[in-house]
């Protein structure tokens, strides 16, 4: 267990909060959403650290991440749930070749975009929906959303929840690259919590 596997770690808890923002009230926080999203362009880094700018960036995840692992806190049970579909999701794909190849391929024609739009730009972001929508949705594991329907029925939240679901695909991709494991959780638990503290 190391900094680098919190950070992406850190980064799934980011993109849950943001996901249960959004479906419960409908808003999230720019600042939070911008580096996950980046994250999506970042093909080639030199390091971890490339991929969001800088363990800044993920302050609030970390910050989850903490309050998820530390003993006598109120855990966040959806976090939990969208954390462990994010990584059960990324196994599937990692097993389909030609799902990478489809995501690669999409997320290159979106990246050939910032060209001549900013990133947080609704085609932008409806063009990473879009490459959930048709790569990943249909691998068979659904992550359920939980949230107010009336704000769920919008197609700008839809768009960015999914997009967010798509930067947390690229986490546990990270998670994985990088060898975290399903079982960390329980028997590394102390020492992701401290790792994770260290960034706070």
């Amino acid at each position: 267990m190391n900094a680098n596997q919190i950070m992406a770690l850190a980064a799934m808890c980011q993109v849950a909060i943001q996901v249960q923002k959004l479906a419960k009230y409908g808003q999230a926080q720019q600042s939070d959403i911008e580096p996950l999203l980046n994250s999506l362009v970042v093909t080639d880094p030199d390091n971890v650290e490339d991929v969001y700018g800088s363990r800044r960036e993920l302050y609030s995840g970390y910050r989850a991440l903490v309050a998820q692992l530390s003993a006598g806190t109120e855990k966040n049970v959806e976090l939990v749930k969208y954390v462990g579909g994010l990584i059960q999701l990324e196994r599937i794909l990692a097993s389909k070749p030609e799902a990478l190849n489809k995501l690669g391929s999409e997320i290159q024609t979106t990246k050939n975009k910032l060209t001549h739009l900013e990133l947080m730009d609704e085609s932008i972001i409806a063009a990473f929906a879009e490459t959930y929508a048709t790569v990943i949705s249909p691998l068979g594991q659904r992550i359920q959303v939980f949230g107010q329907p009336q704000l769920l029925k919008q197609s700008s939240i839809q768009n960015r929840i999914r997009a967010l679901l798509l930067a947390g695909i690229r986490a546990a991709v990270l998670w994985r690259q990088l060898g975290g494991k399903r079982r960390h959780f329980i028997f590394a638990k102390r020492k992701m919590l401290a790792l994770a503290k260290e960034q706070l």
